[in-house]
């Protein structure tokens, strides 16, 4: 992995939101043979924030559901900046359950700058859109897997991060808050935002230490956005090294896995769990 030593936590963030960052179309198209997207949630509406369908990545089948923020002015509004609203998360459950009944592993794509706040999603029920996807994929009988792309923020991403190995890009952050959050919560000053991006431990190599986090994917030279092939190229490696793992795995002890995997997040320095099961 590339040494990050030299770049300061706050200069990982700004990497990570370069506007020409790829984002999930961009991955959709450069590491899946194959597309068929699904729309709607069958209950109010579809929402662009998420993309889902059936996929065919290195002649594997998967369910695909990506958070998409859009690249410019037109499909960032479209897109939401990609901020989903509680029919977004119905709809990524709703692919879930196809994953399932079909036998198909998923593949989550994270990249959210939060769920959407607003009184609209909170009226229709946001908190317990993302509480349900949480419970439910903790018990779905198929292989998951996330790969965070960008940014991971609070339940925006929590509501399609449940999974069974949970990989990210060097520069990518997973978080509780933004750190412009974080920093007008605890000093009122959104001018501590590099400072609040250091205490919150955001980056892979601290969240492998609590075990959170499964393995970084390395970023080109300066970052994603630097050379998406490689980037693709990389992803696409990781995902299908981490489906021929998890496809090894009777349902009994793919779930028991996840489940004792976020018993034990949190402790540091413990022993992989894979290496605790005999397949």
């Amino acid at each position: 992995m590339t040494n990050n030593t030299k770049l300061t936590p706050w200069q990982r963030v700004m990497i990570c939101r370069d506007p020409k960052r790829p984002r999930s179309v961009g991955y959709l198209a450069g590491v899946c043979e194959e597309f068929t997207e699904i729309f709607g949630d069958r209950l109010y509406r579809d929402d662009p924030a998420i993309i889902g369908g059936f996929a065919s990545i290195g002649g594997k089948k998967f369910v695909v559901i990506a958070q998409e923020k859009g690249f410019d002015t037109e499909s960032r509004l479209k897109r939401n900046f990609g901020m989903p609203h509680p029919e977004g998360y119905r709809k990524a459950l709703r692919l879930m359950k196809l994953a399932e009944k079909f036998s198909l592993p998923i593949l989550c794509l994270i990249d959210t700058p939060g769920a959407y706040p607003g009184l609209s999603a909170e009226e229709r029920g946001q908190g317990s859109a993302i509480a349900t996807n949480l419970l439910e994929m903790a018990a779905l009988k198929v292989p998951i897997i996330a790969l965070l792309i960008g940014e991971g923020c609070s339940g925006g991403a929590l509501g399609i991060g449940v999974a069974d190995v949970i990989g990210m890009l060097e520069h990518s952050y997973y978080s509780v808050i933004s750190p412009e959050g974080c920093a007008s919560i605890l000093w009122k000053d959104t001018k501590m935002n590099a400072r609040a991006s250091e205490m919150l431990k955001i980056h892979a190599e601290e969240l492998i230490k609590a075990g959170i986090v499964d393995e970084i994917i390395e970023e080109p030279e300066g970052g994603a956005h630097n050379d998406h092939e490689l980037t693709y190229s990389r992803a696409k490696s990781f995902i299908l090294e981490q489906h021929e793992l998890l496809s090894k795995y009777n349902v009994s002890d793919l779930l028991e896995v996840r489940y004792q995997k976020f018993r034990r997040m949190g402790h540091l320095h413990s022993l992989p769990l894979r290496e605790e099961v005999n397949i």
